[in-house]
């Protein structure tokens, strides 16, 4: 049976949603002005999550300084974020897509993948049957999205991401030639800008030519394992399937850009302190922990560099975290580089049922684990303000982006 795969894609999520709430209680639409939504523009830290159609003319760009992008357009409106908004509205347009399919996959806030495969009976022509969600999301809700419609997740993601707004677009392997391969290389799923550069510097500037090299030229380019994969992507090859709930986190991290330039390890340690707090927690709510951590700065030119380490047996104890992570930013940071961003992410995790405990018993670790899960049951009665570790001062940490992978 041929798959048959839509991706459904708000159109500027948090902007849309934003726009949408004003409409309805009367005030102006804010999607036809040049705006954007972010954070205080007095606070460096404040970044462009979401831009109008208007305000891509004047170049702003999503995750840039919204201080650049007042440069860019001195006329820029700026709504704050409402993230309960965001959360009721990504509710909102997925029960509409799980009225139609089987199967819906989370993808992030603003996207889904919804599993159309045997579904000819009921919905003879598939793209008629795409317009009419998109439609009654518009109607209904009052924003806009794009649907890709491929035979796998892959392709109708790249799809859904051809000319916006609130369109349909297919990409089947049939179209692939004419619609794929002339792509830029970088516009490929998965492709990074770092690989992006790697491909270029090796004459590879279209999705097609990716696509028509030897496999094993591709592996020398990129590694083995992402120039396999980003072969088989060029070639419209995925088999992922569509999975109705979300597959346990593989990663979590958190990272903040500071208020003022890091240019001392004390404070860089009490940072790293709150950062392996706020993320270990997280952790062991999920009953998971890590073998890996890494460590990553971004200096004030913007330059970013990472490090990493592998531990003998898995842990979820803040100290233990915190204090690789000491190591690995002593190892990595020069010592006099101002720093505008840390970030910690603790990956390879296991959970409870799948751990393998060690034999040996460590008074200390004990002990620790003790305090954590006493942290984390004040926290969890009281908030999260009611326990600050050690040195932790608020004034120190904007935490931010928090993300699980």
């Amino acid at each position: 049976m041929r798959r048959l795969i839509f991706h459904v894609d708000v159109n500027s999520a948090f902007l849309s949603w934003e726009a949408t709430r004003r409409v309805a209680e009367g005030e102006p639409d804010i999607r036809l002005i040049p705006s954007c939504i972010s954070g205080d523009p007095k606070k460096r830290t404040s970044v462009v999550l979401a831009k109008s159609i208007p305000a891509k003319r004047f170049n702003v760009k999503t995750g840039e300084p919204i201080s650049m992008a007042l440069r860019k357009c001195p006329e820029l409106y700026i709504a704050k974020p409402d993230f309960k908004l965001y959360k009721r509205y990504s509710k909102a347009f997925k029960d509409i897509c799980r009225d139609y399919a089987p199967v819906v996959e989370e993808f992030s806030i603003d996207e889904c993948f919804l599993d159309m495969t045997g579904t000819e009976l009921i919905y003879p022509d598939p793209i008629s049957t795409a317009y009419e969600i998109k439609n009654k999301i518009r109607d209904t809700l009052g924003f806009t999205v794009n649907v890709g419609v491929g035979s796998n997740k892959l392709l109708a993601k790249m799809a859904s991401d051809f000319e916006k707004p609130d369109r349909v677009h297919t990409l089947f392997e049939d179209e692939i030639k004419s619609k794929l391969w002339p792509l830029p290389v970088g516009d490929l799923l998965m492709v990074g800008k770092s690989a992006a550069a790697r491909l270029e510097r090796a004459g590879i500037n279209t999705v097609g030519e990716l696509a028509g090299l030897e496999r094993s030229r591709a592996e020398r380019i990129l590694g083995k394992k992402l120039g396999d994969q980003l072969h088989d992507y060029a070639n419209g090859i995925s088999n992922s399937p569509v999975t109705a709930q979300r597959e346990a986190a593989k990663g979590y991290g958190i990272s903040t850009t500071l208020n003022e330039d890091v240019t001392t390890l004390e404070r860089a340690n009490k940072i790293l302190l709150g950062l392996a707090d706020s993320v270990s927690a997280r952790m062991r709510r999920d009953g998971a922990k890590t073998v890996c951590i890494s460590v990553r700065i971004r200096t004030d030119e913007f330059k970013n560099r990472s490090h990493q380490t592998m531990l003998f047996e898995p842990t979820d104890v803040t100290s233990e975290i915190y204090n690789e992570a000491k190591r690995l930013f002593a190892e990595l940071w020069d010592g006099s580089s101002p720093l505008r961003l840390i970030g910690i992410t603790l990956s390879k995790v296991v959970f409870a049922e799948g751990e393998q405990l060690s034999l040996l018993t460590d008074e200390k670790h004990e002990r620790n684990q003790k305090l954590d899960k006493a942290v984390d049951a004040i926290r969890s009665k009281f908030g999260a303000a009611s326990v600050v570790r050690g040195t932790i001062y608020r004034s120190d940490v904007d935490v931010g982006k928090k993300f699980k992978e």
